[in-house]
């Protein structure tokens, strides 16, 4: 399959109405665009030893660990697929300076969400920053380019982030800025993706799964997904570029989308029983060291969904996650560093079925759910189970928020129409215990989500300030669950729930073991696959989950109603944001296609929180720009990518 390389005049598609005009004709080569971000005077806040600043347009806030906590403006602007940017250039004419009273407030560090490690850990002030004249940060803006899936559509994304105000610690000074005249130079795509559309998705499954897959491929096909099949063993005869079949497959993936338009890929398969190492479908370990101790390793099926990558050159070209080329995948360490686009290109899910009896199982229910052949009334439901993730009162700057569940109500803020119910360990309309939750679950739900604390075979919370105390549900209450095919959509937060490597084999492993490796189906994958019910779908973390903590008023108070910018950080930054968004998404969706939901909020999560990949690992104590790339790299879907939530009736 080759390439098909079109003329095509320039089309620009805008993420944000208003942007401007072009100010050269449509026949030049370099065309230019403008526009004005605007923002208002910062606002200064007392919050106990420290100052905080707020601003009305900022969409995230610098989170640094030990470092001032600042505004960022980001504005992502969307080009055609092989769109040259030749030029960036964000100025502006005047800015002005303020005393302030105080240092201004520092960000803690990134919470882990394990429970097993069950720990916080906070971060100290950095005193190379706090003790500087220089302005913090070094820049006022600074800007990422990647390529993406919008919809159907494959596109640039431009993304610049905007610092408008800076502080020198030393001199307890700000600096800043309110209007910032922007102009992108680009010139017009030369290679471009044709809008070939034979194909919607595409399974790729061993050899032996394929028979047992016809009635789904015919399902598939009588509802509008137009749909092929392909096996591993074809791929690996056919395909002659790849250094392993890992990379034979993401080859494939790329050709299948240039050749058929293929949006949605399924992955149907997993470990070949228990065996370790041995793969039906074969993962890719991203190599990248978040320098939390625990793990430097962890699976990326985005790997497969990431396949272009921004080239100055040509506008796009073939991303193998391995740019420094010395073997080794998405690493990134202090030794060497691998710079990724991330941004899915395909909207990719997993079914890590590991043998064939489970088959048969999985196609019933997913062709019963899109048939609504079973009674859909308990669709409009949506349970929430959480309590309180970290302890924020013993922390520099106390707060005493409830973070799991700050989390799981902004979720169901995004919500309307859907029956609520809240299962917590505090307040909530049922008291979180295993049972309670079995029986709740068993009535069928359209959506559940999980905020708390995880590792492969469970999950678990603490109610309020009690954090010797975990309450959770494991492997073992799964397996008592009695929805039957009244199946709703999983969301997760925790560690590990979604690590489909585990194996029984690993009991001889003293790591594993402690980890909680040595079970035969992790969490999310045994939720997805119980024969009595589960869930449809399963979307959560394959390795460390992180969230944060603080923002909160003074004094303490769980209502987010007050400044810092009144909202608590831990539904700002990492997990706390990206798993409410998936149903921020789901509501924003006209398609309400699973696959494309969760691929959009990747693709917002790096929009809003761009990678430095500037950083040098060794400075990793003072960046949380790690930590983003993991929570992106290792946020799964199980489940087939291109299923309507609710149902095609």
């Amino acid at each position: 399959m080759k390439l098909k390389i079109v003329p095509l005049f320039v089309a620009i598609f805008l993420l944000i109405s208003g942007f401007g005009s072009i100010s050269l004709s449509e026949k030049s080569v370099e065309l230019v665009e403008f526009d004005i971000v605007k923002c208002s005077q910062p606002e200064i806040f007392e919050y106990g030893d420290y100052v905080s600043i707020a601003l009305d347009e900022a969409t995230t806030y610098l989170k640094n660990p030990g470092q001032p906590v600042l505004p960022v403006v980001s504005k992502t602007y969307s080009f055609k697929i092989g769109t040259i940017i030749s030029d960036v250039v964000c100025s502006f004419e005047t800015s002005e300076e303020k005393i302030v009273d105080k240092e201004i407030i520092y960000s803690g560090r990134p919470q882990i969400k394990s429970s097993i490690l069950g720990i916080s850990d906070f971060a100290e002030k950095d005193l190379n920053v706090y003790s500087s004249e220089e302005f913090y940060p070094n820049k006022w803006y600074d800007y990422n380019i990647g390529v993406g899936l919008d919809g159907n559509e494959h596109i640039t994304y431009l993304t610049i982030q905007f610092f408008p105000v800076r502080y020198s610690p030393s001199k307890n000074v700000i600096q800043y800025v309110n209007d910032f005249d922007i102009n992108i130079r680009y010139e017009k795509p030369v290679n471009s993706l044709d809008s070939n559309d034979e194909y919607d998705l595409l399974i790729i499954t061993p050899i032996k799964f394929r028979m047992s897959l016809q009635r789904l491929l015919k399902h598939k096909n009588s509802v509008g997904v137009n749909t092929k099949i392909v096996t591993t063993n074809e791929i690996y005869k056919n395909v002659d570029d790849g250094v392993d079949e890992a990379e034979k497959i993401k080859y494939y993936i790329k050709e299948a989308v240039e050749e058929f338009g293929i949006s949605y890929v399924l992955l149907f398969g997993g470990m070949k029983g228990q065996r370790l190492n041995s793969w039906y479908i074969p993962v890719r370990y991203s190599n990248l060291d978040d320098a939390s101790v625990y793990e430097t390793s962890y699976v990326s099926d985005l790997y497969y969904a990431d396949f272009y990558k921004y080239d100055k050159t040509v506008g796009f070209s073939f991303d193998n996650w391995d740019s420094n080329n010395n073997g080794i995948f998405a690493e990134w360490n202090q030794d060497n560093k691998d710079v990724l686009d991330l941004y899915p290109d395909v909207y990719i899910g997993r079914l890590p079925v590991r043998y064939c009896f489970e088959v048969k199982k999985i196609v019933d229910r997913i062709i019963d759910y899109e048939t609504a052949s079973c009674d859909r009334c308990y669709f409009d439901r949506m349970a929430v189970v959480a309590g309180d993730s970290f302890d924020d009162l013993t922390w520099p700057t106390p707060t005493d928020y409830m973070e799991g569940i700050e989390e799981t109500e902004y979720a169901l803020s995004f919500m309307d129409g859907f029956e609520k119910t809240r299962i917590y360990t505090d307040g909530g309309d049922i008291k979180l215990t295993g049972q309670n939750i079995i029986n709740e679950l068993s009535k069928g739900h359209g959506f559940v989500y999980f905020s708390g604390h995880g590792s492969p075979g469970s999950w678990a919370t603490h109610p309020h300030g009690d954090f010797g105390t975990w309450v959770g549900f494991d492997n073992s209450d799964i397996r008592k669950l009695r929805n039957k095919n009244h199946l709703p959509v999983l969301v997760v937060g925790g560690c590990h729930n979604c690590q489909f490597d585990v194996s029984v084999f690993r009991i001889f492993d003293r790591t594993a073991r402690m980890w909680g490796e040595a079970i035969p189906k992790c969490w999310g994958w045994l939720f997805a696959s119980h024969k009595n019910g589960g869930s449809i779908a399963t979307i959560g973390n394959t390795g460390l989950g992180y969230g944060t903590i603080g923002d909160g008023p003074d004094p303490p108070d769980e209502i987010p109603d007050s400044k810092p910018d009144g909202i608590p950080d831990c539904i700002q930054y990492l997990g706390g944001w990206i798993e409410p968004h998936f149903f921020y998404f789901y509501k924003q969706d006209n398609e309400k296609l699973i696959g494309e939901i969760h691929g959009q909020t990747l693709t917002h999560y790096l929009q809003n929180f761009t990678i430095n990949w500037d950083m040098n690992w060794i400075d990793h104590e003072s960046y949380s720009t790690l930590v983003d790339c993991k929570t992106v790299q290792e946020w799964v879907l199980f489940g087939d990518p291109s299923l309507k939530i609710s149902t095609y009736n």
